[in-house]
């Protein structure tokens, strides 16, 4: 990595050639577009990214857990560059790619614990959950489907018909696919006096058996339980093993899909190629997109052999598993594999800082998360109420310090950086954001 790089703001943000990008777009681009603040984004290397004004960013969420190698890396650049001299695409449903079918055997290599498996390339995340959807009723002959409040699938009908983590994400958008319930995801944080961490796991899984299953509905209807095993929108929060343990036995006694959402938890990002790894459960499915391709659009989903038994055209895809998004995902999962030990050492590093801040800064609740997948969660230090207020201060007055951070849930800062980032970056990253958190944060 290279050590000389650092944020530096030329100009008032945005510059003049920011300016006329933005306001170019807001002329012509749709209206629900988030837009979080006035990045217009130019070139990057590494972890970091300079605008159109020249202004350089240490850049702390990856385009959302997405540029999982950092910006420009040579390997994966160079394999783009050599599946875009020799085909850009072809239709992975009706012909075949080496660099689809190598594609598909590196990614069955991974979670050994699910057994053989095969694979099915797709463009996205939310495409893989409405696989996935598809999939668990095909092989099940079920309709119904569980998932967990606070949790994000996607924005197309189906996966937005799991996904429940704000409200403006559902609104006006209903009725959504018939058959679909929600259950609570374990608050550990804010969990009975007296209860552990454990305890608080098993009881979300007793709460589904004694509430929905006896009430809502019959678990011989469930065809799939959808679950991230770390919450991604919903706030980077992180379940007890208990939790995903007990789903996994809970699917097996009723003969229900477990699916595991690991678009943002996947490639690498808890320092573990698959957080099924991490928590060591093993899922029926498992979804991954996101990093795999870093920054080209690529997910897969991929099951063990059994339960991936759909018939010849009963799905497809023109894009899934493009030429040229495949050479980068082969590209990015041979980086990722050889640095999975400093994404543990150096997401230590990091969450270790930011206990040392949340010692000095009383607005910062609670520091969370396995590698590279770390929630700084802001609130009050005795209600335990969100702040969502403060976190929206701190993003934006980062930006105007260099630094790119990306909030989720009520108020929790999402740390999801390049997977190449190392001490350097760290150091910078911690330092101004201590500066801001001086000035934004309240008095209690």
């Amino acid at each position: 990595m290279n050590t000389a790089l650092k944020p530096s703001i030329k100009t008032e943000l945005p510059g003049p050639c920011g300016r006329a990008i933005i306001a170019q777009d807001e002329a012509y681009t749709s209206p629900s577009y988030i837009k979080e603040y006035p990045l217009v984004a130019d070139r990057g290397q590494g972890c970091f990214i300079d605008d159109v004004d020249g202004n350089r960013f240490l850049d702390m969420m990856a385009g959302i857990a997405v540029n999982s190698t950092g910006y420009a890396h040579p390997h994966v650049m160079g394999a783009v560059r050599e599946a875009i001299e020799k085909v850009w695409h072809i239709c992975g449903t009706d012909f075949y790619t080496d660099s689809f079918s190598r594609l598909s055997a590196k990614l069955s290599g991974y979670v050994p614990g699910m057994g053989k498996k095969r694979v099915f390339l797709t463009n996205s995340g939310t495409e893989t959950v409405e696989g996935a959807i598809k999939l668990a009723r095909f092989h099940t002959k079920r309709k119904g489907l569980l998932s967990f409040y606070g949790g994000f699938h996607g924005r197309t009908l189906g996966a937005l018909s799991l996904t429940a983590s704000k409200i403006r994400q559902r609104e006006n958008f209903g009725p959504f696919i018939p058959g679909v319930v929600h259950a609570d995801f374990p608050d550990v944080l804010r969990r009975p006096t007296g209860m552990t961490p454990e305890e608080c796991g098993l009881e979300a899984i007793q709460k589904i058996e004694r509430q929905l299953f006896t009430r809502v509905v019959s678990p011989d209807e469930l065809a799939a339980i959808f679950v991230e095993p770390i919450q991604g929108e919903g706030g980077y929060v992180v379940p007890p093993k208990s939790f995903l343990t007990g789903l996994r036995s809970l699917c097996d006694r009723h003969g229900i899909m477990l699916v595991f959402d690991e678009v943002q938890s996947g490639v690498g990002r808890t320092g573990e190629m698959y957080a099924a790894d991490y928590f060591d459960v093993a899922p029926d499915i498992l979804l991954t997109a996101k990093g795999l391709g870093s920054g080209l659009p690529i997910g897969a989903i991929i099951a063990r052999e059994g339960i991936m038994d759909w018939t010849r055209g009963s799905h497809g895809s023109t894009f899934g598993g493009n030429n040229v998004s495949c050479a980068a995902a082969i590209a990015t999962l041979e980086v990722v594999e050889k640095i999975l030990p400093d994404i543990r050492s150096h997401g230590a590093l990091l969450t270790s800082g930011l206990k040392k801040l949340a010692a000095k800064h009383p607005c910062i609740f609670d520091v969370r998360g396995p590698g590279f997948m770390v929630g700084m969660e802001l609130a009050h230090p005795v209600s335990k109420n969100p702040i969502p207020e403060v976190m929206a201060n701190l993003e934006q007055m980062a930006f105007r310090e260099g630094l790119l951070l990306l909030g989720c849930g009520a108020s929790t800062i999402r740390f999801a950086p390049p997977l190449v980032c190392g001490p350097h970056e760290i150091a910078i990253a911690l330092e101004i954001l201590d500066h801001c958190l001086e000035r934004v944060s309240p008095s209690f």
